[in-house]
């Protein structure tokens, strides 16, 4: 099995460039194009949250068409850029969501490798958070399939990352989230986005990824009290290989022109 993801794409389609710097429709038909030349093709793609930056209608609905082209499933969950409704109104009909509740999580169970989304926003906070109802449910759903291994896909990192700005936000409940992932050794593997860096953490004994935006990375500035900035480095989307022998095997494929593979030759002495 096979998984891409996608994670922070701030997609705004007024004509505006995201920080004076960046045009995000360009980098999502950029990464659209990339994923659907892959071969193997991925089987599908996980968007983890900030699809859009200011949570206006009209950035959903032209973000729904785009995904649209895509020729495999997508599967989104919310980050803290987005809204709850305008997501649930515009991907209800993909038959995940559900038409109703107050979080957008759920089982996708389907395919060879079992995928929980979880819906970590935190209202009015750019942190993330799992509250008693999204703790219990997740452990509720790990619980009714404890056989079958799992991967859960997530907005907010709930670790620290060693990026002094980015980490000022704590993760509310992160402790009681770390137990219950400890509880279930079904799980292969955590995706997650929002730093806008390739991370890797072993995390509740697991493994726990962050992917790198579509639209800009931060600073990767390990100093204390460093001031929060951001790089134009190349946007990349994880790609996910996951089979019963191996388990999970993380790639990270960067998005642009950089030729056709070549082949080795004899360097001379």
């Amino acid at each position: 099995m096979i998984i891409a993801q996608i994670s922070d794409l701030h997609l705004r389609t007024d004509g505006r460039l995201l920080k004076g710097k960046v045009d995000t429709m360009a980098a999502l038909n950029a990464a659209i194009k990339h994923l659907n030349n892959l071969s193997p093709r991925p089987d599908l793609v996980l968007a983890t949250g900030d699809l859009v930056n200011k949570a206006h209608e009209q950035d959903y609905e032209i973000m729904r068409r785009e995904f649209d082209r895509l020729e495999m499933p997508v599967y989104v969950i919310p980050g803290n850029h987005d809204d709850r409704d305008m997501m649930r109104q515009h991907f209800t009909d993909q038959g995940y969501l559900g038409e109703n509740g107050p979080f957008l999580q759920y089982a996708l169970e389907d395919y060879p490798l079992r995928l929980i989304g979880l819906d970590t926003k935190r209202d009015n906070h750019d942190g993330g958070e799992m509250c008693t109802d999204r703790l219990q449910w997740l452990d509720d759903t790990l619980s009714s399939e404890p056989d079958r291994p799992t991967l859960i896909f997530m907005h907010h990192p709930p670790f620290v990352s060693g990026i002094g700005f980015m980490d000022k936000r704590p993760f509310l409940n992160a402790d009681k989230l770390e137990t219950i992932v400890k509880r279930h050794p079904q799980i292969t593997g955590i995706l997650c986005g929002h730093m806008h860096r390739p991370i890797s953490v072993a995390w509740g004994g697991t493994i726990a990824c962050v992917a790198p935006s579509l639209v800009f990375q931060m600073t990767m500035d390990l100093t204390p009290g460093a001031a929060s900035s951001f790089m134009l480095e190349p946007a990349a989307c994880p790609i996910v290989l996951w089979n019963e022998d191996h388990g999970m095997i993380y790639h990270c494929s960067q998005i642009g022109p950089y030729g056709d593979p070549n082949p080795f030759v004899v360097d001379h002495l």
